[in-house]
């Protein structure tokens, strides 16, 4: 079933792999309207844990549930999810390598109505820094339901971010979703941009506007963490230079994992992000992505500059 929004293709998803596997059971933090755990509570109440906002208590309950052989997924915001709970995460899950399934949801600037304390400009480059911790940032539903699938047959504990609003897929719909593994959506021999989560579609918007001009390749990261810096290596070196796309802090996030593969390459690279500052509300999700440069226009900018050089 073709979904385009990555909360309720993660929802639906949890629900049929609940069908096929007892043991898994999810937990939420008094959003599960939001995160839609609420489709699991539905389908299973008697393996769904609503504790209320108290999302260390849930943290804590869900490195519990993974010591007695249960695959729980642990849901909230993500800026709650990375924050709030990071106490738990580490010392507990992460050090323990217990098999949790992190789900930050409204992640970035999705959540454009609530402002700076609901959004989630460093939640990636907070999980990317603990150790023995997966992070995963799926470019669009279709990828979203493939990732829930990879992750609960991952054992070990995980993060994953998810986008609140509607948007089209990138991603065909169905493809087997393998952890570390960055896809090439489009070839081109110029610059190539990184991107993920929602920037990987304004990333080919960009390649598509400058095709007549730039021969720009697409390259959809959607593990940050492990990144595969062999492949990331591989697929700039034939390239002027890179250029990095993400719904994230440029400190930290998706193009710090970039300059760390490519710090020896040489190659010059340009950042396309949130700078060094918290959100901020807004009437709709468009106006905050116009506000912060999280476009195609920008994305175009930066190759252009790159191609420059």
């Amino acid at each position: 079933m073709g979904y385009t929004n990555q909360r309720i293709a993660y929802g639906n998803t949890l629900v049929e792999l609940g069908k096929e596997n007892k043991d898994i059971v999810v937990l939420d933090a008094d959003l599960g309207g939001s995160t839609m755990g609420k489709l699991f509570e539905q389908a299973y109440p008697e393996r769904h844990f609503e504790v209320g906002i108290a999302e260390a208590n849930m943290l804590s309950i869900a490195a519990g549930l993974a010591v007695t052989g249960k695959i729980p997924f642990a849901n909230s915001f993500a800026v709650f999810a990375s924050g709030r709970a990071f106490d738990q995460i580490r010392q507990t899950i992460a050090i323990g390598k217990l098999n949790v399934k992190v789900v930050g949801s409204s992640a970035g600037l999705s959540d454009f109505g609530d402002g700076a304390t609901h959004q989630s400009v460093e939640d990636m480059a907070i999980m990317r820094a603990i150790p023995n911790l997966v992070v995963i940032s799926p470019a669009d539903a279709n990828e979203t339901v493939e990732a829930t699938k990879a992750i609960a047959e991952y054992h070990g504990p995980v993060y994953m971010r998810l986008n609140r609003n509607d948007y089209d897929n990138v991603t065909p719909e169905g493809k087997p979703f393998k952890i570390g593994e960055p896809t090439v959506l489009k070839e081109g021999s110029d610059v190539v941009v990184f991107a993920t989560g929602y920037t990987v579609g304004l990333a080919l918007e960009a390649a598509k506007a400058l095709e007549n001009e730039i021969s720009v390749k697409v390259v959809n990261v959607s593990t940050i963490k492990p990144i595969n810096e062999a492949r990331i290596v591989e697929l700039a070196k034939d390239c002027k230079g890179v250029v990095t796309a993400e719904e994230h802090s440029v400190i930290g996030g998706l193009g710090s994992a970039v300059a760390e593969a490519l710090c020896k390459s040489g190659k010059p690279i340009e950042f396309v992000g949130i700078k060094d500052t918290f959100g901020r509300s807004a009437l709709n999700y468009q106006e905050l992505l116009d506000y912060y440069g999280i476009t195609s226009d920008n994305i175009v900018n930066a190759v252009r500059k790159i191609n420059s050089l």
